[in-house]
């Protein structure tokens, strides 16, 4: 995982970025790769750390990241 060690996030943020993610997982196809979650989760806490604050927006931008974001 990229280094987030200097990111700080207030209580209701965390709930927010957590709900992001869990819909953006719920939105894979099984079985969920675990490579994929990390890729949305670092997503979330970059646009989060950026200044995005809307759940949808941040479950949208983890999505397509993933989809332009090259695979081994």
């Amino acid at each position: 995982m990229k280094d987030f060690s200097n990111a700080s996030f207030p209580p209701e943020m965390i709930t927010v970025m957590k709900e992001a993610l869990d819909d953006a997982v719920s939105t894979l196809p099984m079985p969920v790769n675990s490579s994929h979650v990390q890729s949305i989760a670092e997503s979330i806490l970059r646009t989060t750390k950026e200044g995005e604050r809307d759940p949808t927006m941040l479950k949208t931008m983890a999505l397509l990241e993933l989809q332009i974001t090259p695979r081994d």
